[in-house]
């Protein structure tokens, strides 16, 4: 009955950890109609967008290390009721004021549940087999639900009105709050502490400003603020680091760094999160502004990329019976390095197949770093450092993402502009001038755009491609993990209360 439970238990945790990453996506097709019924400006739209995920960075390394020390069921718990709550206010708001706060408020929520999920996996699952597999069922979750927010989104549209996206967290979450009491455990360290509210504020403040300034590089026609908002976000995060070191209960452990193995899958979660987050932009913007697709139907040709990573993370377990983890989890980043090699190749007829092919075996081949190279992460600390581990893989994941937004995107748009001689500054300003123009002169227009953005896909799936390479090589120098000797691990029986 131990291991039902536990595996029942799984699929508990597997709920919040899909909606967290089905609502940082889902959003996405909502946001015009929502933005017009509301009223909501350009400025509140992108932090409607953007409110809750920039809490979500932030915050979860607090909560990581919170559900740690004040348990992480009981955490885990008070994070899905405000997540329900909340999603039935941000589904009737009637301004962008008030969904933008209500977004932020979810952030603060969704922040208690990844963390607390990957966590309690370590106390559930005793056998090391067992526990990879629940991983990357684990990570499975976390990417489908990234890959089929707007695919949701787009169906829900169709047939109800923008607040029916927030409201699907609803029942998820009620039936976690039904069931979690009685098929999850509860943990906390007995060497917890106090939580050191000044660490609190340091991270918070340097995580968000450092999210920030990279995201506003891709907006900003000047990137005065973006650069102020990086220097001071490094500037704190070094106060912060400096804090750690000398706190004998600190609210990150930083000392966890000094294991290697652990080191280079963080790596390695940071750079992949870059190559897939900058092909992810470019692929997105080929398909609707090259192609001409509809947003709906990029969605749908977009999909395969999140489930590509998902079912790459659900074939990592039987790899690793087959093969030392290390070896897989470079064997895919090479596979990734192939699938970023043939965006290179994109143009003509034949494009929307190979850019296809490209991004699938591009997110296959990094299932095996998510799923494997998490379970690294979590198995080389002890039980009680679990759920900062876990929050400093969340960190790495969402940095890496909002790194490739900001560098791939302004390397994209280097090259767009270099190939446009300077005299177009987007595609879509390039599409909105050939409008204005006479059709021949337009269309030659808009053929040379559409040329200059293909150039900067190219661009990006070659820089991608040295990214997984270099990781790959990364990952091969690794040292095995080692992990804490069984008897630290608490009995998955005796604490659940």
């Amino acid at each position: 009955m131990r291991v039902n439970r536990a595996w029942l238990g799984l699929v508990v945790l597997v709920l919040p950890t899909f909606l967290v990453a089905l609502d940082m996506t889902a959003l996405l097709l909502a946001l015009p109609q929502l933005s017009a019924d509301l009223g909501a400006t350009n400025v509140q739209q992108l932090w409607i967008s953007d409110s809750y995920g920039f809490m979500v960075a932030g915050l979860v390394i607090t909560m990581g290390t919170l559900g740690d020390r004040i348990g992480r069921r009981r955490l885990l718990m008070i994070g899905a009721a405000a997540f329900a709550v909340l999603s039935v206010v941000a589904a009737f708001s009637v301004n962008p004021l008030m969904l933008i706060v209500t977004r932020a408020l979810l952030g603060v929520a969704g922040a208690t549940l990844t963390p607390s999920t990957l966590a309690l996996i370590t106390n559930m699952f005793h056998d090391e087999r067992q526990r990879g597999q629940a991983i990357a069922i684990w990570a499975t979750s976390q990417f489908a639900g990234g890959a089929l927010g707007p695919v949701l989104a787009g169906f829900l549209l169709q047939h109800f009105w923008w607040g029916s996206v927030f409201l699907v967290a609803v029942p998820a979450m009620t039936l976690l709050l039904i069931a979690g009491p009685i098929l999850l455990p509860e943990f906390r360290s007995a060497q917890s502490g106090r939580l050191d509210p000044a660490s609190v504020g340091l991270s918070l403040v340097a995580v968000l400003s450092m999210v920030y300034g990279v995201k506003q590089l891709t907006v900003e026609s000047t990137p005065v603020v973006p650069a102020v908002a990086l220097v001071v976000g490094a500037a704190i995060g070094f106060l912060f680091v400096r804090r750690q070191l000398r706190l004998e209960t600190p609210l990150l452990d930083l000392r966890l760094l000094r294991n290697r193995p652990f080191t280079a899958v963080l790596i390695g979660l940071v750079f992949a999160g870059i190559a897939m987050a900058g092909t992810g932009l470019l692929v997105t913007q080929y398909l609707q502004s090259v192609l001409g697709f509809s947003p709906v139907v990029s969605a749908m040709l977009f999909a395969p990329m999140g489930l590509g990573v998902a079912v790459g993370t659900m074939a990592a377990p039987a790899l690793a019976r087959r093969m030392k983890q290390t070896t897989a989890i470079a064997g895919g980043l090479v596979g990734s390095a192939l699938g970023s090699l043939l965006l290179v190749g994109v143009d003509g007829a034949g494009a929307l197949p190979l850019v296809m092919i490209g991004i699938t075996v591009l997110a296959l081949g990094t299932g095996p770093l998510f799923a494997l190279g998490t379970g690294l992460i979590v198995g080389s600390v002890p039980p009680e450092r679990a759920g900062s581990a876990a929050a400093m893989s969340e960190t790495g994941n969402y940095f890496g993402g909002s790194l490739g937004f900001a560098l791939l995107g302004v390397v994209a748009g280097v090259v767009y502009r270099s190939r446009m001689g300077g005299t177009s500054d987007s595609l879509a300003d390039a599409v909105a001038a050939g409008r204005r123009l006479p059709a021949a002169q337009g269309a030659e227009l808009l053929h040379t755009a559409r040329e200059a953005f293909t150039s900067s896909l190219h661009v990006t799936g070659v820089v991608a491609t040295v990214i997984f390479a270099g990781l790959a090589v990364l990952i091969l120098t690794m040292r095995p993990a080692t992990r804490t000797a069984p008897a630290a691990l608490p009995d998955y029986e005796a604490t659940r209360s």
